[in-house]
């Protein structure tokens, strides 16, 4: 039987992100996780810092309601567990959200009024590029990795176990910025040995 928890390196890792599949289909979500919640999006100070260098690059794809929150209050703030997080509009659209028609990268076909990241291509936040997988911290220092469900990402699910690409694959790209190629290279052997051995 697959352990709950597996540890690669000093990291902490929920055996559901070897096991689950997840592949984003904009096409059938338009991007709802940027929209859905009631608080923004975890953020550290040096993402805080990064994210106000490139605020001025940003700007004109706003709304004029998030520039009037991020001018009141700034592009952060601490929540009500204590964490810094993006600033919202309306009690739940991260101030970084804009509306777009964009293409399906895999049909070609129009994808109507997607809600997309303004940061996307400057400074996104590592806990909007690794989701699915959200990242906890404990007070010894001590870093886990958890598989979250959430109902918005239905259609993530579904074109996940179409594609049968697990979640640490989906995830190459920010896991490799947030813990280096070694250690995803090491994940990725942690799973193949347990595929071989027939847990996976």
């Amino acid at each position: 039987m697959l352990p709950p928890i597996l540890q690669i390196g000093d990291i902490l890792i929920s055996s559901d992100i070897l096991t689950e599949q997840f592949c984003c289909d904009l096409a059938a979500c338009k991007g709802q996780c940027c929209i859905e919640g009631d608080a923004g999006a975890p953020v550290t100070t040096d993402e805080i810092m990064e994210i106000e260098n490139v605020l001025d690059d940003v700007w004109g794809n706003l709304s004029a309601q998030a520039q009037a929150v991020i001018d009141r209050q700034g592009v952060a703030y601490t929540d009500e567990e204590g964490d810094l997080v993006t600033s919202i509009v309306g009690g739940k659209d991260c101030v970084f959200t804009y509306y777009d028609d964009i293409e399906d990268a895999g049909t070609h076909q129009p994808i109507h009024n997607c809600c997309l990241c303004a940061l996307e291509k400057k400074c996104k936040p590592i806990s909007c590029a690794l989701y699915p997988i959200r990242e906890k911290r404990f007070s010894d220092g001590t870093v886990a990795l958890n598989y979250h469900r959430w109902a918005v990402c239905k259609d993530a699910v579904k074109k996940g176990r179409e594609l049968n690409l697990p979640v640490y694959r989906f995830l190459e790209g920010p896991l490799v910025r947030r813990f280096g190629r070694e250690w995803y290279d090491e994940l990725c052997a942690v799973a193949h040995d347990l595929k071989a051995q027939g847990y996976l």
